[in-house]
């Protein structure tokens, strides 16, 4: 059996400890590893660098961690993200200074796909207007919801991002009869593509054939405001948008203005750039995403379930055991692959935490 006493001499931080309080399993497992982690919430720089000066390792759930942060973490081993996007994360300075970058890259494939999935059923059969008449009271009005229905298996749907979440989305929308198109990304074969029944195409394509366009890409450089207001009127009239992904991938206002005027029926989202769900104190939302009533909002769940829950917990923990012994985690938790840490270690270890 492995001694793992070794790790009580490690200074960790866990972040967002209020946001996000340890979970039981989250607790067992630093019983069962002997780690001792300090529990923390900082947000601000300020906050930030005081909190993690001297750590060897922290966890990160949805913290923001810039480049001065970072900066300060002069023995820091391991940064362990607590899910998987890490674009708060300034991933290319951790790596200049040979910090790992772990993640737990496929935690809530199912999880995003089913959420997606339901924003579209739920678009398509109109159900939140159809709820609203009928809290109401006003049953005519919601009968007539149902003249503008189509059959799902008479759609099209477009992903951007053919990723994980997106060949499980298409499965999904194939299993309901729908045309599925997609653009292509190099973990994609075509292949794969046609083994699903999935048309591959351009960004283009998607957008001007698309009758439910599905986002599913991380935030960069590159993909922000990718669904700008040139690409919305590019969108078929009458279509509708669904995000689960990052806000930012979105122009919000664009968006609140090509559903206003029609050219698109709805929008799901589940993550947004300007309304703050994780604020400290939430009030009623004033974006005027939130007073359409075309629009579908839910706030970033889309990749929680009892079993993702678990799986990101055990995998982060997992990952930060794994370094904090010497050793490299599995490749595919590892965001800056082309880091040379500047404590070296070892070839991952299956048999480790076998013991």
């Amino acid at each position: 059996m492995t001694d793992w006493s070794h790790l009580r001499d490690f200074r960790v931080v866990r972040l967002n400890a209020r946001l996000s309080p340890v979970s039981p399993l989250e607790a067992r497992l630093y019983d069962r590893y002997g780690l001792r982690p300090i529990l923390a919430e900082a947000n601000s720089v300020a906050e930030l660098i005081p909190v993690l000066a001297d750590c060897d390792a922290l966890f990160a759930v949805s913290v923001t961690l810039p480049a001065p942060v970072i900066a300060s973490l002069h023995r820091c081993k391991l940064i362990s993200r607590l899910g998987n996007g890490t674009d708060k994360i300034d991933v290319a300075e951790a790596t200049r200074r040979g910090i790992l970058v772990t993640n737990v890259p496929y935690f809530c494939v199912d999880e995003m796909a089913d959420h997606a999935m339901g924003l579209l059923l739920m678009l398509a059969r109109r159900i939140p207007q159809m709820s609203r008449y009928m809290l109401a009271g006003a049953y005519p009005q919601a009968r007539a919801e149902s003249l503008q229905l189509r059959r799902v298996s008479h759609c099209v749907l477009g992903i951007v991002g053919f990723g994980a979440s997106g060949q499980a989305l298409a499965k999904r929308a194939r299993a309901c009869g729908m045309r599925v198109l997609a653009t292509r990304k190099r973990m994609a074969s075509r292949d794969e593509a046609d083994a699903l029944g999935v048309e591959l195409v351009d960004f283009e394509t998607v957008l001007t054939e698309s009758d439910y366009v599905s986002l599913h890409l991380p935030l960069s450089g590159e993909t922000y405001h990718l669904i700008d207001a040139a690409a919305l009127r590019r969108m078929r009239h009458g279509a509708c948008l669904i995000n689960t992904s990052r806000g930012a991938l979105v122009d919000e206002m664009a968006l609140v203005d090509a559903l206003r005027d029609g050219h698109l029926a709805g929008a799901g989202l589940d993550t947004f750039h300007g309304i703050d769900i994780f604020a400290e104190n939430p009030e009623r939302p004033a974006h005027p995403l939130a007073q359409l009533d075309n629009v579908i909002l839910t706030p970033h769940v889309s990749g929680l379930s009892i079993q993702a829950a678990a799986e990101v917990t055990t995998t982060g923990v997992t990952n930060l055991v794994t370094v904090l012994s010497g050793h490299w985690p599995i490749a595919d938790n590892i965001v800056n692959r082309g880091v040379t840490p500047w404590a070296p270690l070892s070839d991952y270890d299956p048999a480790l935490l076998a013991a």
